[in-house]
């Protein structure tokens, strides 16, 4: 009866604060709020779903939430692959969707100011009507938005010559968990006053603040003529050749994407896009420098693939045959996920070790009987093996969980990371530590105690909290 009373009291206070059109309580309606795109991740089920208008709004919630001691989760669209918004269990589930505001786009100072819950693609949309560009484009970029983007410090396909979200924000305007307001970073291009809070916020998954708004940096839109290269190879070892070549000989593509031989039967028979099923691997480049200069960096490419014996090489300046390559790479995921269910991997190794990887996915695919395909960024290493299974089918998913640590064994024994892109959340909480040690994670709880010594933001995620 407590817990009735108490949480009654609470719904009502964010009833009157928010209005009762932004405070969901039928459980079927939060039920659908409960958890991302990861599959196996452990998600609770939130006593409301509340959907802020203002920053006012979030200051609001954490408030009452703070008084009465419940636990709030961050959500932007839901397009997460850690359970990083996975919902606690009698909980508030903060979704951001309706802060969808472009607020400033300035051509002078090459930024953009935005709410959380703007679409990657309409910021770009957005500042390409000023010739401007924003760079970071994760896979979900038509549906993902910017304030998960922030959450997890995303990246995507343009990674390797651009960068990740962390290198374009210039500041953020963010409400810590007892509903402070603190205002991070500045307009100017340089800058170096305090410590760098704007980048300690950048990828905490919610656990130290809510990001309420983004000041963002733009680059000037790349050349409309981009030309793009296809290869294929008999072998791992040829590709991770060519991506070491090409990080010596200083070429720099706006894409190096890399699918290996399972990927690229699973979408030869999604696309019927006459793919060389027998390639061990296939690379698509692409470069976005323009005119003459796209043309001889693709030339160098071409050079570099053929010079390890690529049975195939071809390259097209035509935009509408280029993007019909690279749909091939951006069909990898959809295509495996016809084969059954899938556990999305996120392992980021040396560029010297992306063959050695990728053939250390295919003995783990052998030793689990289980099929692994493996598609990722060439360029700067990030790789994302995919694991298909059943997951109705108990024994498979313990297979599944077992290849999943595996991976990430394999990923730390080359020199890796646990996750170049998509974050901790729940999946990887227990793999943290041993990639950081001990002491990186007492000086994380230190941080999370400092901004919420309640710890009532995001609990569970990327660091867990000491028991006793």
């Amino acid at each position: 009866m407590a817990v009735t009373t108490v949480t009654t009291a609470w719904v009502a206070e964010l009833a009157d604060a928010l209005g009762s059109d932004s405070v969901l309580t039928d459980p079927d309606v939060t039920a659908s709020y409960a958890r991302d795109q990861a599959v196996l991740a452990e998600a609770g089920t939130p006593a409301a779903v509340v959907l802020p208008r203002s920053t006012a709004e979030v200051v609001a919630v954490l408030q009452i939430a703070s008084r009465h001691g419940v636990p709030v989760v961050p959500r932007g669209a839901g397009s997460g692959l850690v359970g990083a918004s996975n919902a606690v269990d009698g909980g508030i589930t903060m979704v951001m969707t309706r802060m969808d505001a472009v607020l400033e786009v300035s051509a002078a100072d090459r930024l953009a100011v935005v709410q959380p819950g703007v679409v990657n693609k309409q910021l770009r949309d957005a500042v390409g009507a000023a010739g401007l560009f924003y760079p970071p484009d994760p896979a979900s970029y038509d549906w993902c938005t910017l304030g998960g983007n922030l959450a997890m410090n995303s990246g995507g396909l343009c990674c390797v010559k651009y960068g990740v979200t962390t290198d374009y924000v210039l500041g953020l305007e963010v409400v810590l968990a007892d509903g402070r307001v603190l205002r991070t970073g500045r307009r100017t291009v340089k800058g170096v006053a305090g410590y760098d809070l704007t980048r300690l916020f950048v990828g905490s998954e919610g656990t130290l603040g809510v990001i309420t708004e983004a000041t963002l940096a733009l680059r000037p839109a790349p050349a409309a003529d981009p030309v793009t290269l296809v290869a294929t190879f008999a072998t791992s070892a040829q590709t991770g050749q060519v991506v070491e070549s090409v990080v010596t000989s200083g070429v720099v593509p706006s894409m190096l994407e890399v699918m290996d031989r399972t990927c690229i039967r699973a979408v030869d028979d999604m696309l019927r896009a006459d793919l060389d099923r027998d390639a061990q691997a296939l690379l698509v480049a692409r470069s976005d420098a323009g005119g003459a200069a796209a043309l001889d960096e693709i030339a160098e490419l071409t050079r570099l693939c053929e010079a390890v014996g690529a049975d195939l090489v071809h390259s097209t300046a035509d935009p509408a045959e280029g993007d019909l390559l690279l749909a091939a790479r951006r069909a990898a995921l959809p295509a495996l996920e016809r084969l059954g269910d899938v556990l999305l991997d996120d392992v980021a190794v040396p560029r010297s070790r992306v063959a050695t990887f990728i053939d250390g996915c295919d003995a783990i695919s052998a030793q689990y009987d289980l099929v692994i395909g493996v598609m990722g960024h060439a360029g700067d290493g990030n790789m994302h093996p995919t694991i298909v299974f059943d997951a109705s089918d108990e024994e498979q998913r313990a297979r599944a969980v077992a290849a999943f640590d595996a991976i990430l064994e394999l990923g730390l024994s080359l020199g890796g990371t646990i996750t170049g892109e998509h974050g901790v959340g729940t999946l990887k909480a227990d793999w943290l530590e041993r990639e950081i040690g001990p002491v990186s994670v007492d000086v994380h709880r230190s941080i999370k105690a400092a901004l919420d010594p309640a710890g009532l933001l995001n609990p569970g995620k990327v660091v867990r909290r000491v028991t006793t």
